[in-house]
């Protein structure tokens, strides 16, 4: 089945945070071109058959891909809204995250956390039959309650036990689960069945996703878990925050605009990223605007100073040139002069 276009990426804006959920557009060039089945149910940025408004909301997308020879396509670094749980039926495919890579084999589950980053293939995947569920629980920081979908069919305790297992665990990969397998093979059979059209295939994928996602808490009461609270922490929203502030240097940010887009109030923020820092956060902002200023003043000869004051987020060139001396020692000229000589 060839996927239909997918959508212009989605911003997901609260207060003043912006994430960017994948697009998966590699699989889906692979797909058009023929190198690789694609068969899914999809919304926003994923690609496969649209699902429609109303229909099992908070599902992004349901599917499998069935690449029958080595591909020459990888999904490098990305993150989902949602946490994603995939299973490869048939053989093998690289899987990492941050905190390590792995080979997986037939029969290996994948659980990653909402923007938890993540990596298919070594680069490129290999042969392999991958099934998958992305289901956006609202949560944009770490800290923040996951809600699932009304529609998902487990009481009350066991979806508080599901939450519990996965937002305070961070182990991507696990082996050996035959019934996460063989809940996730009734559940391919079904993506070809577009709600709204076929009678009875909204709650038949009901069932059939409630089933996947009781076979994976069943799957995780069964391993020991140690139970990290830090992954759910206000300071854990505030790093990543911090992890990921070089790319957005440009904008206009405040002590009120940072903290917002932690969802904390500025004393909190402050308290989280001296601790973190060891500097208040405008500090911390300057000394990360004027340390990615030095290097494209080396990087970039051709452009002018003001240029690159300004895609830093300085608004004013002769606070840049102050500044930068003030934690350089030398101006921005002879900074680069020193770079050239």
């Amino acid at each position: 089945m060839a996927p239909t276009a997918t959508a212009e990426a989605p911003r997901f804006i609260d207060r003043d945070a912006v994430y960017h959920a994948d697009t998966c557009a590699p699989l889906a060039a692979a797909a058009a071109r023929g190198e690789v089945e694609l068969r899914a149910l999809a919304r926003g940025t994923y690609p496969g058959t649209r699902l429609t408004d109303g229909t099992l909301p908070g599902l992004r997308s349901v599917g499998l891909w069935d690449a029958s020879r080595p591909q020459t396509w990888g999904l490098d670094w990305h993150r989902n809204e949602g946490i994603e749980i995939t299973c490869l039926l048939h053989g093998n495919v690289g899987f990492a995250t941050r905190s390590g890579a792995w080979r997986l084999d037939p029969g290996a589950v994948t659980v990653t956390r909402p923007w938890q980053e993540h990596r298919v293939g070594d680069p490129r995947v290999d042969a392999s039959l991958l099934a998958w569920i992305i289901l956006d629980v609202g949560v944009r920081r770490p800290h923040q309650a996951w809600v699932w979908p009304e529609w998902a069919a487990l009481a009350p305790q066991d979806a508080a036990r599901l939450t519990e297992l996965l937002q305070y665990n961070e182990h991507p990969v696990w082996r050996g689960a035959p019934a996460v397998t063989a809940a996730f093979e009734r559940l391919v059979r079904l993506v070809e069945r577009v709600p709204g059209r076929d009678p009875g295939a909204e709650s038949q994928l009901r069932i059939a996703i409630s089933e996947v996602l009781l076979a994976v808490l069943e799957m995780l009461e069964g391993e020991r878990i140690e139970r990290d609270e830090a992954l759910a922490s206000p300071r854990r929203s505030v790093a990543l925050f911090l992890e990921e502030l070089d790319e957005r240097l440009g904008e206009p940010w405040t002590l009120a605009s940072m903290a917002s887009a932690c969802g904390l109030g500025r004393t909190q923020f402050s308290h989280y990223c001296r601790e973190l820092t060891n500097m208040s956060p405008i500090e911390h902002l300057n000394f990360r605007r004027l340390s990615r200023a030095a290097e494209l003043l080396r990087e970039r000869p051709s452009a002018s100073v003001t240029e690159i004051a300004f895609e830093c987020g300085f608004r004013s060139s002769q606070y840049f040139a102050t500044a930068f001396r003030r934690q350089f020692g030398v101006t921005p000229s002879g900074w680069r002069a020193g770079a050239a000589a």
